[in-house]
């Protein structure tokens, strides 16, 4: 198993999006990139803790490539607006992507930089470092979209890029999903 960690907007829809994957062991809601220990929702909210809500995703390489998930990552949300994913503004929505080893910040370089030079992006703002500290979310927010599905937030904005996940990448999508 191997992990990765993005930060894509608000963490309940990036975290419904690449669960359903085949080879997604888990996805844990959480905090990354900021300066404050063990930081809070609360604090994260503020901008004042200077963390991004991320997922961070354990999956079977022999099952999902690492350049898969950041296609999809790329796919869930817009990696040129600073600071905003839809609705939500400030840091703690930002683009990112937090490397586990040196690889994987490679590879990520790489595959944002390829995007650019495709013209399928223009100006990707999204942060590539490697993972300094990983705080798991308060458990409310573990699985929210699975266990809020009618929430109005989620029916918006997460479910959308669910489906957006089923429609584009099916065939990476476990069967039970």
């Amino acid at each position: 198993m191997e992990r990765t960690t993005f930060g894509g907007g608000c963490f309940w829809c990036v975290e419904a999006a690449f669960k359903p994957l085949d080879g997604v062991e888990s996805v844990t809601s959480g905090y990354a990139g900021g300066h404050t220990e063990d930081p809070t929702y609360e604090a994260v909210c503020s901008g004042e803790t200077g963390h991004a809500e991320v997922v961070q995703i354990e999956y079977d390489p022999d099952a999902i490539a690492y350049e898969d998930l950041l296609e999809i990552f790329f796919t869930i949300h817009d990696p040129t607006t600073k600071d905003r994913e839809g609705p939500d503004i400030g840091s703690q929505y930002r683009s990112a992507i937090y490397a586990h080893d040196d690889e994987q910040l490679e590879i990520a370089r790489a595959f944002a930089e390829e995007l650019e030079n495709e013209g399928l992006y223009d100006g990707i703002v999204t942060e590539i470092e490697p993972l300094e500290t990983f705080y798991e979310a308060e458990e409310y927010h573990q699985d929210y979209f699975e266990k809020n599905p009618n929430d109005a937030y989620c029916t918006m904005h997460a479910a959308p890029k669910v489906e957006k996940v089923r429609e584009k990448f099916g065939e990476n999508v476990a069967a039970e999903h």
